[in-house]
């Protein structure tokens, strides 16, 4: 089992992968954000019975995760913490559709797996780019590019007020494990009256903490403005990056290429 001092810091590898220096990495933040929301729009737009037009979008993180030079390791591990979600949305689609809809070798297929592959199939494609985006990108600086596309910059300060608030959390937790580990033996102090305490103690200290960061960003002249060390501009690159990208992901979507591709090579 994963200790939660490791868990703690896996939190921010992601943002240690942003400050890499590959093709992905110099793309400006704003086309990649609008390039993945798009393929995040155009991937969950599929109706729940298509998963042939789905597959060639596989492309897309993989071509991400190659080129931004991203461990495929870590995001596959990331995927498999959240995938129970995924798991359990569509739990029920193969007892409820149970109208066969192929036959592979006299196996008969419903219609309710058919659904459940799709929304598994979804949530790879959706959240592995989602990782690729932060692991690229940093979230900080897709705050900047949801404050350049004139997102409201309350909402994006405080968008990354509570990214950053999540690590004084993670830390104070793992302190207050460490010392309760510490001080208790086997299975002693794992009540549930020590849970609670330590969550009432939790919350105290976070809170407290939290201000005297606030406290020290203002000291140090904070005004509510998000600055990186590096100004993005998008580029002609940038723009070719964007328009072919897009474009592909619309042909993808209109025409069922693994399918096409399928017929060619049966004929």
């Amino acid at each position: 089992m994963l200790t939660f001092d490791k868990e703690y810091f896996n939190i921010g590898y992601l943002d240690t992968l942003s400050y890499k220096d590959t093709f992905m990495h110099r793309i400006d933040p704003r086309i990649k954000l609008l390039t993945s929301l798009a393929f995040i729009l155009l991937v969950i737009s599929f109706p729940k019975y298509e998963i042939s037009k789905m597959i060639p979008f596989l492309v897309f993180p993989v071509v991400i995760l190659s080129i931004g030079d991203i461990p495929l390791i870590f995001i596959l591990k990331k995927l498999l913490i959240v995938s129970p979600f995924a798991l359990f949305v569509g739990i029920f689609n193969p007892i409820l559709d149970t109208a066969p809809m192929y036959s592979i070798y006299g196996v008969g297929i419903s219609g309710g797996w058919v659904s459940y592959f799709s929304i598994i199939m979804k949530f790879i494609l959706t959240i592995s780019t989602a990782l690729l985006l932060i692991a690229t990108t940093s979230f900080p600086g897709i705050c900047i590019a949801l404050e350049k596309l004139f997102v409201p910059k309350i909402l994006v300060v405080q968008l990354l007020f509570l990214y950053r608030y999540l690590f004084v959390l993670a830390e104070e937790t793992m302190r207050i494990v460490r010392a309760r580990n510490m001080r208790t033996f086997g299975r002693k102090g794992q009540g549930m009256r020590v849970f609670i305490q330590i969550a009432g103690t939790l919350f105290v200290r976070t809170v407290e903490r939290s201000e005297r960061i606030y406290h020290a960003m203002c000291s140090r002249g904070f005004d509510g403005r998000i600055r990186m060390m590096k100004n993005f501009k998008p580029g002609f690159i940038d723009i070719i990056f964007a328009v072919v990208t897009i474009t592909v992901f619309v042909i993808l979507r209109k025409y069922d290429i693994a399918k096409i591709l399928g017929d060619l090579i049966l004929q």
